[in-house]
């Protein structure tokens, strides 16, 4: 007995010291086809007339043993009213949390968009056709994966407002069995686009065609980075070719010429990320932890009532009228002198407001407008800015920004952090694709710094400070999120 017991002891000490060995990771894909033969208003404002080339969604789920990590692209330029329904259904029917589920565009302007009432509906569809692709990438979990984490630069890209454009491109390749499964990567720009009444996926979409060419078996997913200021470079000769093409040959040739162009950056990106997945990568497999915050950026100051009221006397008295309609870029003005009317507190802070569905800004505190927008707003997950998601993947930290961040931001954010661990940086997560400018954007005044109110009817346009507050919130944040949980 004293034997036994003797014995007992020791094997209880000898696995007290030992180290507990981590769960291996696993991981799924899934990926499906969410184009539509409806005439539906496109996010360039036309109504599409069919389905030039289809477009996808795509689902990676990391599974570490303990949480899930869900990564969902598509070929849109948001998912805008499908955010709030799947997050909701996959917290409660999966029991992922909203900070495990990253939703990210492409920045396709050939998609639906789902700010325009009339593709409700398809915004409903693509939530529920999304949480089955999820289902669908859980039930294909293989297992054990490996994560590798490696940058490239695609330099095809000119920026604005900036000295140096972000060029840098960022992936993620997940193996199994020592063959790829996933190839996941970004690049921050506008994308090329082939045509704006046809459904279509733009570069990226022709770039994730190639890949999935290239290696046998991947699937790959393309998700926009900070680009809010950034465009494919164009060549000087384009324009003339394209005029003349349609000179020759009609609008059919002139389209050609643009699906050339498409597809030559396409090929372009796609040679960038094969180079990065061949290439040494870091590995960076390893536990999940995941953290949701909302930041509340700084507004500036409304204008003088008078100068609204020689503004609105321009203007045809339309109401408050969505996209796209042609007087939805002053609708800003007449919900500014509704603000005075009303002697609502103009907001300082982005959350002091929420946005509906079919992007007004509301106050949190006009019951009168948030009773007639009740159709348009949700009671849980409700859209306010500024959603950031923050996480870690082993030692890598991954994060993802609301709306079109303009690329100041995301160059700060990684230079900031480059000491902690590779960095994965990504926007156009989530809900409405509004600009974050940058300082030197809103000092000039560029389209990116209107945004906020000719499309989104803000009473009042940023503060110059926006993209401090951003940038210090996300490393605050990123810091916070670090120290509390250390890295691997």
């Amino acid at each position: 007995m004293r034997f036994i017991h003797v014995a007992m002891f020791l094997l209880i000490t000898f696995m007290s010291t030992v180290p507990a060995i981590a769960a291996e990771m696993k991981a799924g894909v899934a990926k499906g086809i969410i184009s539509t033969d409806e005439p539906l208003v496109l996010t360039n404002g036309p109504k599409s007339k069919g389905v030039l080339k289809d477009i996808y969604a795509r689902v990676l789920v990391l599974n570490d043993g303990e949480n899930r990590f869900v990564i969902v692209t598509y070929d849109l330029n948001c998912l805008d009213v499908g955010t709030p329904i799947l997050r909701e259904r996959v917290t409660k029917e999966l029991g992922i949390p909203i900070e495990n589920l990253v939703l990210l565009a492409t920045h396709n302007h050939n998609g639906p968009i789902q700010i325009a009432p009339g593709n409700f509906e398809y915004g409903r569809w693509l939530a529920d056709t999304m949480f089955d692709l999820i289902e669908e990438a859980i039930a294909a979990e293989v297992g054990p994966v490996s994560v590798h984490f490696g940058s490239g630069i695609g330099d095809f890209i000119v920026g604005r407002g900036q000295i140096e454009p972000d060029k840098e491109v960022q992936a993620l390749k997940v193996t199994h069995d020592g063959k790829p499964l996933c190839l996941f990567f970004t690049h921050g720009t506008h994308p090329a686009q082939v045509t704006s009444d046809w459904i279509g996926t733009g570069h990226p979409g022709y770039a994730m065609d190639m890949v999935e060419a290239e290696i046998p078996g991947v699937m790959a997913m393309y998700g926009d980075s900070c680009g809010g200021d950034q465009f494919v470079a164009r060549p000087e000769n384009l324009n003339k070719e394209i005029v003349q093409a349609r000179k020759d040959g009609g609008e059919e040739a002139a389209q050609q010429k643009r699906l050339e162009f498409t597809m030559d950056v396409g090929r372009k990106l796609a040679d960038v990320a094969l180079e990065i997945a061949n290439g040494e990568m870091q590995d960076v497999t390893g536990k999940i932890r995941s953290r949701f915050d909302r930041i509340a950026l700084p507004l500036g100051d409304p204008i003088p009532l008078e100068e609204a009221q020689k503004l609105a006397q321009r203007e045809e008295e339309t109401g408050f009228v969505p996209y796209p309609h042609d007087a939805r870029g002053t609708n800003w003005v007449r919900m500014l002198l509704y603000w005075y009317e009303k002697g609502l507190p103009f907001p300082k802070t982005t959350a002091d407001m929420v946005c509906t569905d079919d992007t007004y800004f509301i106050h949190k505190s006009d019951t009168e407008m948030l009773a007639k927008y009740d159709y348009s707003l949700h009671d849980t997950q409700p859209c306010e800015y500024e959603e950031v998601i923050v996480s870690q993947i082993g030692p890598m930290t991954f994060i993802a920004m609301q709306g079109e961040v303009c690329a100041g931001i995301g160059i700060r954010i990684k230079e900031a952090l480059k000491d902690t661990g590779p960095v994965f940086v990504t926007s156009y997560m989530g809900e409405h694709n509004l600009y974050i400018p940058t300082r030197k954007l809103v000092e000039l005044n560029t389209y990116q710094a209107k945004v906020i109110q000719i499309q989104y009817a803000s009473p009042v346009p940023w503060s110059l400070d926006v993209e401090d507050v951003m940038v210090d919130s996300v490393l605050q944040i990123t810091r916070d999120f670090i120290g509390q949980t250390g890295t691997e």
